[in-house]
Order: C-alpha cells, then sequence, then structure tokens
C-alpha cells in the first residue's frame, strides 16, 4: 500500500481498511462447511450435496427457504457484532487509540462474514477459492459492491445485478475477472470504495463520541452497531435473493465461464427491466444512497 497522501484518498482507505479486515482470524467463510452447517436442518443430503458441487439453485432450494437461512445467519452474525463492538466501548476514552481501529476492524470484518454467507445462499462462487491472506481484484471488486449495496448505493445495486445476469447466462465457476477490473463495471467499483471510504470515516467518529463514557459507552456502541449492521445486511440479502442467480426455475446452460469480455465502454446496465442512465450519472448518484 503506498504511503503519504494516496493513504487519505476515502478509495485507497477503503481498500487498506477492506484488505485488513480480510485477512483477519476467522473472517472468511468456507463455503462447502457453511453450506452444509446451514442447509442440514432444512435439505436432504442430495441437495446439500448439488447445492456446494454447483449451487443452491442448481440444487432447486426455493428461495423461501434460502430467506429462512439467510435470516438465521444475520441474527447470529449481527448478534455477535454488537456484543463485540459493546465490548470494545468499555475501557472508556483512554483506550480510544486501540479499541476504535480494533472495533472497525471486526465491524467490517464481519460485514464480510454475512456478505459471504449471503453470497454463498444465493448461488454465487467462492469468494476466496485461492489459498493465502491475498485477495485478488476481482473478489475485492465484488466485495466492494456488496459493501455498496449494504449501504444503499443505487450504482452498486445495479452493478451487482450485471455481474450476476452475466454469470446466470452460462455455468461460471468463478467471478468474471475481466468485468470487475476493466470497462463499465471497474469505475463503479471505485466510486463506491471513495463513497464507502467516506462513509466508514463518519461512522468511525460516531463511535469515538459512543465510547468517550465508559459503560453508557458500551451500551451506545452496541446499539449503533445494531442499528447499521443489521438494516445493511436485510439490504443485501433482499437484493441477491431478487437475482435471477438465486432461481431454481432458472437453469443455465453448458459454456465457459464468463469472464467479461461482452462489457463495453458504453454499456448501461441495471436490474431486468430497467433503463439506467449513462455511467457518469450512476456514479454522481453515490452521493445519494437509498434504502
Amino acid at each position: 500500500m503506498k504511503q503519504g497522501k494516496e493513504v487519505e484518498n476515502p478509495e485507497s482507505r477503503f481498500f487498506a481498511v477492506l484488505m485488513a479486515a480480510a485477512k483477519l482470524p476467522g473472517v472468511r467463510i468456507h463455503r462447502e462447511a457453511y453450506l452444509r452447517s446451514a442447509l442440514a436442518r432444512h435439505c436432504s443430503e442430495e441437495e446439500i450435496r448439488r447445492a456446494i458441487e454447483e449451487t443452491p439453485a442448481a440444487a432447486g432450494i426455493t428461495v423461501e427457504l434460502l430467506d429462512k437461512v439467510a435470516n438465521d445467519s444475520i441474527r447470529y452474525e449481527t448478534a455477535k457484532v454488537s456484543a463485540l463492538s459493546a465490548a470494545a466501548g468499555m475501557p472508556g476514552i483512554f483506550a480510544l487509540p486501540a479499541t476504535v481501529p480494533a472495533d472497525l476492524a471486526q465491524y467490517v470484518g464481519h460485514m464480510l462474514r454475512i456478505a459471504q454467507k449471503l453470497a454463498y445462499l444465493y448461488s454465487w462462487p467462492d469468494l476466496f477459492a485461492d489459498e493465502g491472506e491475498g485477495v485478488d481484484d476481482a473478489t475485492m471488486g465484488m466485495l466492494t459492491l456488496f459493501f455498496g449495496v449494504m449501504f444503499g448505493t443505487q450504482s452498486a445495486n445495479a452493478a451487482v445485478g450485471k455481474v450476476a445476469g452475466m454469470m446466470s447466462k452460462q455455468v461460471a465457476k468463478k467471478l468474471p475477472q475481466k468485468a470487475l477490473t476493466k470497462g463499465v463495471i471497474y469505475p463503479i467499483v471505485k466510486k463506491s470504495a471513495a463513497y464507502l471510504g467516506v462513509q466508514m470515516t463518519k461512522q468511525s467518529f460516531a463511535k469515538v463520541v459512543s465510547k468517550a463514557i465508559p459503560v453508557i459507552g458500551a451500551v451506545v456502541s452496541g446499539g449503533l452497531t445494531l442499528s447499521t449492521y443489521l438494516p445493511m445486511a436485510k439490504r443485501l440479502k433482499k437484493h441477491l435473493a431478487g437475482l435471477p442467480l438465486a432461481d431454481p426455475s432458472h437453469r443455465v446452460s453448458e459454456g465457459d465461464v464468463v469472464d467479461g469480455e461482452v462489457v463495453e465502454e458504453h454499456e448501461t446496465f441495471g436490474p431486468a427491466g430497467a433503463e439506467l442512465p449513462d455511467a457518469a450519472t450512476i456514479a454522481v448518484k453515490l452521493e445519494q444512497p437509498g434504502a
């Protein structure tokens, strides 16, 4: 990571926090283990096997059932991150230099955890398939867009829908690398990262204020986390559940992995049935997040 002024850039700040959080112990979700555990009480062994080898949609698991499982995961992660945030609020103002960065890291780490769980339930491929601590550019881009959806940015919604549409047309075992690192989608990733960097700075300031008074700070900090994390997780769940990729009635055809060659600089994108403005206009809407 470059030092100096670039670190102060919101985009660079967000990517630095995201990369650091991705390296924390317990943040990365093992796709096979999670799907087996999450679906065990609801599906047959054959359905679970196919969900792991292919996708939950290919296994014929309904979106209604996946929504139920997703809600269980959201409740678990929300309770965990809220408790940890409250604990981080206990030491008081003298421990702020240590607790605030740790609190931010674990908060982003739990955002990563729920993003992975929801993605795997709604038929996205393994986001951390490669071993090691590194995160490739396509995964960084996709996670950034997931975070953008959680924060309510319209352009991130459109970009995630476009990537899902590309993947649903063919058998895709990995993210479309070129679509996420070049062409129209990549500038939206960068704009989303810049917006998220600003929002995280605002949230960090709010946490500093909440932690200034011990005990009371713990209650405020935990409540602040609960009031932000829960609706963001639900927002991502709703968006992913509504994409064709999660629909068991949609059957993909055999073919090569989509790698994004069809994405051109002039192409616009959005949810099925919607007409969106050009990329420049979409980027401006990042400053106008909606539910």
